[in-house]
């Protein structure tokens, strides 16, 4: 979608398509209300200014449109490898994982929605299963408001990329 395709959208349709990108739906009416875009820049410096002004409810919704890494074996290699173009290029680094650490994954993510009560958020897009694997063993330790705010960070990095995909 060309930045004059989403500036003529309006109502649901725009609102749909801005969900795509960012699951909160503050982001998404600061989005409206700042509608039509001058260029694909304004798009995102807009979209970055938005996300900056979202508290902790408003980051925690965004993170609900991400599914769970590892929530099921069989479900999540189908899920990153043909779910939605979007997700199959994002993630598309747990296919070649092995099951070993593809079972490790699971794990940690379980343990991470444990200790922070949210799923693990990472842009995953060119990293490896092990990439991950190890990014979320790391951030395990992290202090809770530390690690929401770099989730938080990782939001912003696929909502950027998402904004590209429309």
């Amino acid at each position: 979608m060309s930045i004059l395709a989403l500036n003529s959208l309006q109502g649901d349709s725009l609102e749909q398509a801005l969900l795509r990108c960012c699951h909160s739906t503050n982001w998404v009416k600061l989005m409206v209300k700042a509608h039509p875009f001058a260029s694909k820049e304004t798009l995102h410096e807009t979209a970055v200014s938005s996300w900056k002004e979202m508290g902790r409810e408003d980051i925690l919704e965004a993170f609900l449109g991400h599914p769970m890494i590892g929530a099921d074996i069989d479900a999540l290699r189908k899920k990153f490898q043909t779910t939605s173009s979007w997700s199959e290029g994002e993630q598309s680094g747990i296919a070649e994982a092995s099951t070993q650490t593809i079972l490790a994954l699971q794990k940690a993510n379980k343990e991470y929605l444990i200790r922070f009560g949210y799923i693990f958020i990472v842009c995953a897009t060119g990293k490896t299963a092990m990439e991950m694997l190890t990014l979320v063993q790391e951030r395990l330790h992290n202090d809770p408001e530390q690690e929401l705010a770099i989730a938080a960070g990782e939001q912003q990095k696929v909502t950027a990329i998402r904004l590209e995909k429309l």
